[in-house]
C-alpha cells in the first residue's frame, strides 16, 4: 500500500477516504475543511439506491470502498454490480457488503469504466460517487455509463470539478501529484457530456469543491 500512485497500486488514500466516509462526524469536518463541502449530501444521494424495487440492476463504478452500498437494504432484491479497476478495492467493497448484510445482492466485477463489459440498456441505475475525477478519460466514462442505462434509467454521482474556484485548487493539485486524480473536467463539460450521451433532466449542483449530478437516460 502506498500514498502515491494510481488506483491500480492501491494507494493509502483509498483507506483514508473510506474511513472518513465511514466515520461521519470526523469525515464531515474533513470534507468541510478540505473541500468546503457537506458530506451529508453524499449520504443523501446514496439513499436513491434504497428506493429501487426488487429486481432492479445497479452499476456502482468505481465502487471503491462500497460507499453507495450503504443505500442497499437487506432483502431488497437488487442485482448490484460493484465494478472497479482495482481488485484490492473490490475486496474492500465486499467487506463492506458483508458488514452491512447485503453481500447476497452484490456481484464484484473488475472492469475499466472506459470499456464496460455490460450490454447496452441493461442497467436501471448507475452510481458513480467521487469517481469521475479519478478516470483517465472522463468523457469516455460518461459515454459508457450512459450507454448501459435503460431508457428512464438514472445516473447519479459526485465529482471534483476544475471550475469550482481557486480556493479548491490546492486539493486538486495535491490529488494530481499523489496520482489519485485524473485530468478531471469542468461542471459545464459534465453537463454537456451527459446531454450529448442521451440524458435529459440533467441536474448538477456544486458544494464547495465537489459537484453532485443526476440525469435520466432517454
Amino acid at each position: 500500500m502506498r500514498l502515491l500512485g494510481g488506483w491500480h497500486e492501491d494507494p493509502l488514500w483509498a483507506s483514508i477516504y473510506g474511513w472518513l466516509v465511514e466515520h461521519r462526524r470526523v469525515g464531515g469536518v474533513a470534507w468541510r475543511l478540505g473541500l468546503g463541502s457537506d458530506l451529508g449530501l453524499l449520504y443523501d444521494a446514496v439513499r436513491e439506491v434504497g428506493r429501487l424495487p426488487a429486481g432492479s440492476r445497479v452499476l456502482d463504478v468505481p465502487t471503491g470502498n462500497g460507499i453507495a452500498m450503504r443505500g442497499i437494504t437487506a432483502g431488497q432484491g437488487l442485482d448490484y454490480v460493484a465494478a472497479d479497476i482495482s481488485a484490492s478495492m473490490l475486496d474492500r467493497a465486499l467487506a463492506t457488503a458483508r458488514r452491512l448484510g447485503v453481500e447476497d445482492q452484490v456481484t464484484p466485477l473488475v472492469a475499466d469504466v472506459g470499456d464496460l463489459p455490460l450490454a447496452d440498456a441493461s442497467v436501471d441505475l448507475v452510481a458513480t460517487f467521487t469517481g469521475l475525477h479519478c478516470f483517465p478519460d472522463p468523457h469516455r466514462a460518461v459515454i459508457e455509463m450512459v450507454r448501459v442505462l435503460r431508457p428512464g434509467g438514472v445516473i447519479t454521482g459526485s465529482s471534483m470539478f476544475t471550475d469550482t474556484g481557486r480556493a479548491h485548487e490546492p486539493a486538486r493539485r495535491m490529488g494530481t501529484l499523489a496520482g489519485v486524480l485524473g485530468p478531471m473536467c469542468t461542471s459545464r463539460e459534465a453537463v454537456a457530456w451527459l446531454t450529448e450521451a442521451g440524458c435529459r433532466d440533467v441536474d448538477l449542483h456544486l458544494s464547495g469543491g465537489l459537484g453532485y449530478f443526476r440525469a435520466t437516460a432517454t
